[in-house]
């Protein structure tokens, strides 16, 4: 049954329709805070202007501008003219500017880093070497580490930025020293395993020998946009370390570097041969290095306690599921003087836990049936308590603290999705708040919740669009036959006739955790556009979706693609129910996860999808990453009958609908090898289909006009079949 939970009725309405063309070239993007940090003192914050030219310092107290702390301009010896990014030193007296940035891979880039000395006004080079990954300030702020080609070096500031090699072995494809590999990087979403402890006195870091892992190439053309000239005859290729599902992982170790006597050790880690190492991290105490360890089931994380020069390990903490652990957990391990967070699904559902530096247990801090989405901080002097949640619902999140004798109070005022930035203090945090009928609204607010000052209230989003025809949008939900309640949205175009009967378009993604029905600001899109060619857009966030506890999120698992692709053909024949929908024009289509999705439902066995594109789709597991696929699926040969159930290969006999493939070949994510062996599939099945390729692309498919083609292709491609 439709019900109607909120909806979007759209302002003062103006007459121009949607173009694809300025939705694509990003003009109805609405401004944002990016890049805050806050200063040590808690009462400021510093973020880059929009030109890259400036370091700007801000009051958190009033929200105005109080000063600049670096300018391209005015600097003593600036030879560059932007920069992309900055690291202040733990002291603030120098800053590490980023300039020159490739990107490698998600997260990862090289870079050219300057020193900038405030006192002095004046830049230097941070090395000649050749550009750097991932640096690092030491505690005491004389020293900055980073890696170069594997290897890590070592700068000492007070010996006029002398440069030392920590590691030797580091070689590409073979051995990486401080920095992640490919699969690391991607699904444990960090970008250095490079650390000091608290007293400058060591280094510690992961050693990845990756010399083992298949490779994987990419084929590599000449291209345009940008064009690599030295392809324009032969293509190339890019060659790298990718563990599929079932295949060897990189052999991982914990070393630590004795920065003055220069002693390498090996930490003694309690370690599966084919465990891994999700995160290292000192804590306050020097003689105390964190180290993370999982094993390659993923349903076991423990936490140990290194000592840096015994290397002795003990274990403080061990998390274990029947499923799997969520990676995101990773991110909610904050480290204190006598205490550590830690956030565990133990009791069906996340929930913050605080324990004691020696592992015992002090208090479960949350509890209830519902998701504790972030720990933001802890504020030592009140012993209180800080996070996001969502409490009032799986499609909200809202900020919470709870005091020393468990009181909570609510600190976000609106109902929707908050996002919280504190102070390095807890005194100050500043919220961005959105819903389906709001642009983001930023604010500094106290601890309390009270709002001190509006920074962003994206009046001028909300101006442009009332220019602008546009459609609605609501949330509802249905029960499926199989008696599983279902969250969704649904838009209807601009002057919605109820007693016409409309094609409908449904978009998901489906992947585990994941959730596209929120209650958030979307903006005009893609899918706003096909509102504007006569369609109804649905939304539906099936079984082993986020947001609804651990056993709805890992009732998939063993078994991907089965229940989600049934929810998405229970979520048409619904739809077909409906007297406003045309039940024989009904289309779908997802990106990656949601390109995968799009293919299972199109082949699940019921004919209910007319047409469907899968965009970068994942075809078969046996092709995707090991952490990835083994923490939801385990490896092919364990588990033969979960990996031939949701293979689309499997299926191809009952594609049911015109179908449209379309990757990037330069995608190293989701390989362009995905589509090409599954499209051999449908040849051999007798089965038409389409394909677009786009050549150098990755899996985000951008870059000249790439964008604004894929999106005309998908458009033709529906107007034509649907």
């Amino acid at each position: 049954m439709l019900c109607c939970l909120f909806s979007l009725n759209s302002w003062a309405q103006g007459s121009q329709p949607l173009n694809l063309k300025e939705i694509t070239n990003g003009k109805f993007r609405a401004e944002s805070l990016r890049g805050i940090v806050s200063m040590a003192d808690g009462e400021h914050y510093t973020r880059m202007n929009n030109e890259g030219t400036q370091i700007l310092k801000y009051s958190f107290r009033t929200g105005e501008q109080v000063g600049v702390v670096f300018d391209v301009t005015t600097a003593r010896e600036c030879n560059f003219k932007t920069f992309d990014g900055y690291t202040f030193s733990p002291d603030e007296t120098k800053i590490l500017i980023r300039t020159e940035t490739v990107q490698k891979y998600r997260r990862s880039y090289t870079a050219v880093h300057y020193i900038y000395s405030i006192k002095n006004n004046k830049l230097e080079t941070l090395t000649d070497g050749g550009p750097q990954e991932a640096p690092v300030f030491s505690p005491d702020g004389t020293m900055i580490a980073f890696v170069r080609d594997n290897n890590i070096f070592l700068i000492k500031m007070l010996y006029g930025n002398s440069e030392s090699q920590v590691t030797e072995d580091g070689k590409f494809n073979e051995v990486i020293n401080g920095i992640p590999d490919w699969v690391y990087e991607e699904e444990f979403e960090f970008n250095r395993a490079l650390e000091f402890d608290a007293d400058s006195e060591m280094l510690a870091y992961i050693r990845f020998d990756e010399s083992e892992v298949p490779l994987f190439n990419l084929p590599i053309y000449a291209g345009m946009a940008p064009h690599i000239r030295q392809f324009d005859t032969y293509p190339g290729e890019y060659s790298y370390k990718y563990p599929k599902t079932g295949e060897p992982n990189s052999k991982v170790s914990v070393h630590t570097f004795d920065i003055r006597s220069k002693v390498t050790r090996k930490m003694n880690l309690p370690l599966d041969p084919d465990g891994y190492i999700p995160r290292i991290k000192f804590t306050k105490d020097a003689n105390k290095l964190a180290i993370v360890t999982m094993n390659r089931y993923q349903n076991r994380l423990d936490l140990y306690f290194a000592d840096p020069r015994s290397t002795i390990c003990k274990l403080a903490l061990r998390d274990e599921s029947p499923y799997y652990i969520d990676e995101k957990i990773l991110n909610n391990i904050r480290f204190y003087k006598d205490n550590f967070s830690f956030v565990s699904e133990k009791d069906g559902y996340a929930h913050l836990y605080w324990y004691s530096m020696g592992g015992n247990l002090v208090k479960q801090v949350t509890q209830g049936k519902w998701e504790v989405t972030n720990f933001l901080g802890w504020d030592e002097a009140s012993d209180t308590f800080f996070y996001q949640s969502n409490e009032e619902g799986p499609l909200c999140k809202a900020i919470y603290k709870v005091d020393k004798k468990g009181k909570k109070t609510k600190l976000s005022e609106g109902k929707g999705t908050n996002n919280a930035h504190f102070s390095s203090t807890m005194k100050y945090y500043i919220n961005t708040f959105s819903n389906l009928q709001t642009p983001p609204v930023s604010t500094i607010n106290d601890n309390n919740g009270k709002v001190m000052k509006t920074l962003i209230d994206n009046s001028a989003v909300k101006q442009l669009l009332t220019q602008y025809s546009l459609p609605t949008k609501e949330f509802f939900t249905f029960n499926t036959t199989q008696g599983t309640t279902l969250n969704g949205w649904i838009m209807k175009p601009a002057g919605f006739n109820a007693s016409k009967k409309y094609p409908v378009l449904m978009f998901q993604y489906s992947g585990p955790g994941s959730q596209q029905v929120v209650d958030n600001w979307a903006g005009p899109s893609w899918e706003s556009y096909m509102t504007t060619k006569g369609y109804i857009i649905v939304c539906v966030d099936g079984r082993g979706t986020g947001g609804r506890g651990e056993e709805f999120k890992k009732c998939t698992y063993l078994n991907l693609g089965v229940k989600e692709s049934q929810d998405q053909v229970e979520t048409a024949k619904y739809l077909g129910t409906l007297p406003h929908v045309d039940k024989n024009r009904i289309g779908i289509w997802g990106w990656s996860y949601g390109g995968y999705m799009t293919i299972m439902s199109m082949s699940e066995g019921t004919p209910v999808f007319k047409a469907g594109v899968a965009v970068a789709p994942v075809t078969d597991w046996k092709y995707y990453d090991t952490i990835y696929g083994e923490r939801f699926m385990r490896t092919p040969k364990e588990n033969a009958e979960g990996y031939k159930a949701g293979s689309a290969f499997t299926r191809a006999n009952n594609l049911n609908g015109r179908l449209l493939l379309v990757h990037g070949m330069a995608d190293d994510n989701v390989h362009y090898q995905n589509v090409v062996e599954y499209s051999e599939c449908l040849v051999q099945a007798d089965k038409q289909f389409e394909m677009q390729i786009y050549t150098n692309r990755d899996h985000g498919i951008y870059g000249g006009n790439t964008r604004y083609h894929l999106y005309t292709r998908l458009t033709d491609f529906f107007i034509t079949y649907l």
